[in-house]
């Protein structure tokens, strides 16, 4: 299978790149394009900016070059994210994240009717040790930094870089076309408690947490867009079928954060 990537040098799109040139099944002439360029702010990790880098006309403007780079392919795999589904689960967001919703859903509906066989995988919320973000909260942790945390009843669906490049590989070769897919981990959990475990993993047993009334303030360095993810409960929009046979590596963020941690050494 030759595997055709869209963003190949980024977090994700790294992985994939490795993970096909140990398996390039070449026995398989078919060509796959995987779409990741969607994927950089897909992560409660960073600060909400990234989202001025990937507006909504960013977000069409990749799909519509991913569909076209597809069209004398066989198949597009297209990855998007489970935080699309808040308004079909009627979940609302807030007035930053709208927009960004709206034009992922548009840029699903792209590829669904773009005249080439596709699917679209939604993934939970990345991280993994590749992750510059997640490498920047150890620091500030280990300089007792306290991060917005958001509130601890509010559940997320998170997933592991590996087990994202997995579930794309999976979605490639078995090339389910015109359906919805998502990934996941098996464990939902808060941005909180997620954070907290991650802190003490690398050395501090009481990371702060910015309190709500400092909002306003916060904002100076912390987007809108970030502080309305977390207090979207992604673990309440009901799970779509997974790519077959998708059986995720680190099921739990426990022992996802602690292969992050030993990865770094």
């Amino acid at each position: 299978m030759q595997v055709i990537l869209t963003s190949p040098r980024s977090e994700l799109g790294g992985i994939v790149a490795r993970r096909v040139a140990e398996d390039p099944r070449p026995d398989d002439p078919s060509r796959v394009v995987i779409n990741v360029a969607l994927q950089a702010p897909n992560s409660l990790l960073h600060d909400g900016h990234t989202w001025k880098r990937y507006p909504p006309d960013r977000l069409l403007r990749e799909t519509r070059d991913a569909v076209r780079r597809a069209q004398d392919a066989d198949f597009l795999v297209h990855a998007s994210y489970v935080l699309a589904g808040a308004p079909e689960a009627g979940i609302a967001v807030g007035e930053q994240l709208q927009p960004i919703i709206d034009a992922t859903l548009e840029a699903e509906s792209m590829v669904l009717a773009g005249g080439v066989a596709a699917c679209v995988l939604r993934l939970g919320y990345l991280y993994g040790p590749e992750s510059r973000n997640l490498k920047a909260y150890r620091r500030a942790f280990r300089i007792g930094r306290p991060y917005w945390a958001g509130r601890d009843d509010v559940q997320q669906r998170f997933l592991h870089t590996e087990d994202a490049a997995t579930a794309l590989l999976l979605a490639a070769t078995q090339r389910p076309s015109g359906r919805l897919r998502s990934a996941t981990d098996q464990q939902p959990v808060s941005f909180a408690s997620f954070m907290d475990h991650f802190a003490k993993l690398v050395g501090n047993p009481l990371p702060l947490h910015l309190p709500a009334f400092m909002a306003p303030v916060s904002r100076i360095i912390i987007a809108a867009e970030h502080m309305q993810m977390v207090e979207v409960p992604t673990a309440a929009i009901p799970r779509l079928p997974s790519p077959r046979g998708f059986r995720p590596a680190f099921p739990r963020y426990r022992a996802g954060l602690r292969q992050v941690v030993d990865a770094w050494g």
